[in-house]
């Protein structure tokens, strides 16, 4: 029995209470609740989970190196993805509907990234290092899970939108494609998105204000998607069971507002690799379910940069012997330049705001 059998049985037990707990069967209810459900969540545990981590010890190593400036936040406690995860799949399981595949493949992705993370972040606590996995273990594994992920998506499609690539401007460009090329694109998507977090994870909340205000958007596509009437005017293809993930969108606000609570400089906890390698395959998935990949990449911008930056200053090592940055990612190039690092926080998140209204716009000029 899906969630919404489940509310609709409640609703008919509780309306003879009273009419107004009908609300519950409505997309919006249920997605406020969602948000607000893992907002207190992750602001009531947020203590308890510091402590907890601090108790068993549970603490950034600190990269020898990086900045000087960052030598002081050697002895914060890590893993914080972990408040954001269990209030974002609580949260979920409360408010989504079960019944509805693109949910379960979501939290698919939540979890298997998630175990990768927690092994990353686990091995460096133990070695006290700042080296955790290798990089080819990582990959191999983000590899493994995305192969899945993406072969379900495409055998259990019902529609081909669903396994079809949509152009940003043009109305009626929607391109088949086949299943080699859907799978592979897609698990490098999954794979650069979930790096690419992972790599602008450095400064305090630099990480998840951006994926909030990227999940807040994505959750209007997938809103508009599943609504005819709007996919309609806006010339997207309907894709009727996306407008569920909205819901998981506002958990994901939720327990990203909650933690930022905690990690706004200077930063009481760290979300650690179970937090960035996580969130990064999280809005890698939802934008490849709903085929806005290219807008998607307008969102991320500020991820594409950072990652692009890294790319950048090795190859130019390797090739000249000479580095373009200061130092990679990026904003460390701007902390060893003198900016103070708040500046360079929330600046990136007003260049993250624009290129989201930069892609948003993109939905209406078609």
């Amino acid at each position: 029995m899906c969630i919404r059998d489940r509310f609709e049985y409640l609703g008919t037990v509780l309306v003879d209470i009273d009419p107004g707990f009908d609300v519950l069967r409505y997309l919006t209810v249920r997605t406020l609740g969602g948000t607000v459900t893992a907002l207190l969540i992750s602001i009531l545990l947020g203590p308890a989970i510091i402590n907890l981590l601090k108790s068993m010890q549970f603490e950034q190593h600190v990269r020898t190196d990086g900045p000087e400036s960052h030598y002081k936040k050697s002895g914060t406690p890590t893993m914080g993805g972990l408040l954001i995860l269990s209030s974002l799949v609580i949260s979920t399981l409360l408010w989504a509907d079960l019944g509805n595949r693109y949910i379960w493949v979501v939290l698919f992705v939540t979890i298997a990234f998630a175990l990768i993370g927690f092994l990353d972040d686990y091995i460096k606590i133990t070695k006290k290092s700042s080296d955790g996995l290798s990089s080819k273990q990582k990959i191999l594994l983000q590899i493994l899970f995305s192969f899945f992920t993406m072969s379900y998506l495409f055998y259990s499609a019902e529609t081909p939108p669903e396994t079809s690539f949509i152009v940003p401007f043009f109305k009626d460009l929607i391109i088949p494609m086949s299943a080699f090329v859907f799978i592979f694109t897609g698990m490098f998507i999954l794979v650069g998105s979930s790096n690419a977090v992972n790599l602008t994870d450095g400064l305090d909340g630099l990480a998840i204000l951006p994926s909030v205000l990227i999940a807040g958007a994505l959750g209007l596509i997938a809103y508009s998607m599943g609504n005819q009437i709007i996919a309609d005017y806006l010339y997207l293809p309907h894709l009727e069971l996306s407008g569920e993930l909205i819901v998981f969108c506002g958990a994901l606000i939720g327990s990203g507002i909650g933690f930022l609570w905690y990690n706004t400089y200077p930063a009481q906890i760290f979300m650690g690799d179970i937090g960035s390698l996580t969130l990064g395959a999280i809005l890698g998935i939802i934008a490849i379910i709903l085929r806005h990949e290219l807008v998607f990449a307008i969102m991320a911008g500020v991820f594409v940069i950072e990652t692009l930056s890294v790319a950048i200053q090795v190859i130019s090592y390797k090739t000249r012997g000479k580095r373009v940055f200061l130092m990679a990612p990026i904003h460390h190039h701007y902390e060893l330049k003198g900016w103070p690092e708040p500046k360079i926080i929330v600046r990136f998140w007003i260049v993250t705001l624009v290129f989201i209204l930069i892609a948003l716009a993109t939905l209406k000029l078609r």
